[in-house]
């Protein structure tokens, strides 16, 4: 396209001048001697062509970048053929995206925390519907990144479950999984099995001593895309007809547990190497602890912009950790002095309902939030959570004391060594206030659940946040989100597709 000039040699009249996109011109009015009326300078013009140039030189990397940007979404859009036929297909050869919601778990029913002398932690897990069998049933699972294989409450015949939300699923025979079966010997680690084993059992232990087991099976899953489109899969999951601990509480809200940690048995590794997703997954939990969030599998609803990610560490356990170089409570550092520069262990676990400290920093938060509040004092009456402080006027809600405290920092390495990488932990996300009206601390001692060394961050801890787990880049990235209005991710950043536009118009 031909590019007007801006100015001849001759004056433009105002109202013949071309349109400008993009640019704004600025006349200053030169005032001679004669009155202060206006007349033109002769530098003008050239002073003009030469911002001009100046300005189409600056603007010319913004174009490339947007253009490059459009080609990596149109892309991610198209997929092209050329085998003959179509050239191209819209949205043909790219995995799908399915968007599951969640919801709280309802506060159990049974022992108060007051008649009791010791702590009835209150569970704060979050589940989602999965739709299994043939006919396909709904079944309410607990989202755990902490571990790898699903498991449902089966009638196989069933030797310790608990009355769930749903009837137990009854496998048919050709359901239940051989020992020789891929999927056993990965769970198994390649064992040799007799020739004369039908069936492949499988023991799961949890970190609050709670167990599962039982036999694998295989059936039909049913999941709807975000466009609405139903696709049924095979997968392999955890018949479970014997559930120990806290897994026989009566009764259940859930049937089981949805295993989502990188492990090969968990449904993301198993519906990646279908070719129904990318190996992608995330879920953004509400702040509101009655509102409901969302899950989804695929990398369709994760932001392209705006994350922050930080590499998974390998490891002999199936889960997601990382390491942080430093906790801070506002500025004021926890970590002790024998742990000053050395780096700690950070766990992603959906499964978990707190966040676990190692004992030292976790002793040293209780120190800061005393001498930080106090009109507050301990209230060791409250069994509610391990810590709770009694204010001296009436709290209905975390609203009513926040502001009174200081958010968590997990540090992170820098990105390229200037970019700082930062886990925020706002008060409402740490806080807990007990039926008594008293202020909890809903971070606990690792020590507790064995992790005398390692950071877990549960559910009380991920609320408020977007939070993505990237097994092919085998990274963890989080934004800050209402988790209320899922959107899929736009491929073109809003800066650069702004720009773009006002190009082409």
């Amino acid at each position: 396209m031909a590019t007007t000039p801006l100015l001849s040699g001759k004056q433009v009249e105002e109202d013949t001048m071309p349109p400008l996109h993009g640019v704004v011109v600025i006349a200053l009015p030169d005032h001679a001697a004669d009155g202060g009326r206006d007349s033109p300078s002769r530098s003008e013009p050239a002073a003009l062509r030469r911002a001009w140039r100046l300005l189409r030189l600056a603007t010319a990397p913004l174009v490339v970048l947007a253009a490059f940007a459009v080609a990596a979404h149109c892309y991610g859009l198209y997929s092209f053929s050329f085998s003959g036929g179509d050239d191209w297909k819209w949205g043909e050869g790219r995995a799908s995206s399915f968007l599951l919601p969640l919801h709280p778990k309802p506060k159990p029913a049974g022992v108060k925390a007051e008649d009791s002398t010791t702590a009835v932690l209150p569970e704060r897990h979050y589940f989602t519907s999965i739709n299994i069998g043939n006919p396909a049933r709904p079944y309410f699972l607990d989202i755990d990144t902490g571990s790898a294989l699903t498991w449902i409450q089966c009638d196989a015949p069933c030797t310790n479950c608990t009355k769930g939300p749903h009837p137990l699923y009854k496998p048919a025979k050709e359901n239940i999984v051989p020992p020789k079966d891929s999927h056993c010997q990965e769970l198994q680690g390649n064992q040799d099995y007799c020739d004369t084993c039908k069936q492949c059992d499988y023991e799961i232990a949890y970190a609050d001593r709670s167990s599962s087991a039982g036999v694998l099976a295989r059936d039909n899953m049913r999941l709807i895309t975000a466009d609405g489109e139903r696709q049924n899969m095979d997968f392999v999951f955890g018949c479970a007809h014997d559930q120990q601990g806290k897994l026989l509480d009566s009764p259940a809200s859930t049937d089981g547990i949805l295993g989502l940690s990188n492990g090969a048995m968990s449904l993301p590794t198993q519906l990646a190497k279908q070719g129904i997703i990318s190996n992608v997954f995330g879920h953004c939990i509400a702040t509101d602890p009655s509102s409901s969030g969302y899950m989804f599998l695929g990398d369709d609803y994760v932001p392209r912009w705006g994350m922050t990610w930080v590499p998974v560490r390998n490891g002999p356990e199936d889960v997601y950790s990382t390491v942080v170089q430093k906790v801070n409570y506002g500025g004021q550092e926890l970590n002790v002095r024998e742990q000053a520069g050395k780096l700690t262990q950070v766990i992603f676990d959906s499964g978990s309902s707190y966040t676990y400290f190692p004992h030292e920093i976790y002793t040293s938060l209780i120190a800061s939030l005393e001498a930080a509040s106090p009109g507050f004092a301990r209230d060791e009456s409250d069994q509610t959570l391990p810590f709770c402080m009694k204010p001296n006027f009436p709290v209905r809600s975390v609203d009513d004391v926040k502001q009174l405290f200081k958010p968590l920092l997990l540090h992170f390495s820098k990105t390229w060594f200037v970019i700082p990488r930062t886990f925020a932990i706002a008060p409402e996300n740490y806080l807990i206030i007990s039926d008594k009206g008293n202020v909890c601390l809903g971070v606990l001692d690792g020590t507790e659940i064995g992790h005398s060394s390692t950071i877990v961050i549960g559910d009380v801890s991920l609320c408020g946040k977007l939070v993505a787990y990237d097994n092919d880049e085998n990274q963890i990235g989080w934004a800050q989100s209402g988790c209320t209005r899922p959107q899929k991710a736009s491929r073109v950043p809003f800066f650069l597709s702004r720009a773009l536009r006002s190009q082409l118009l």
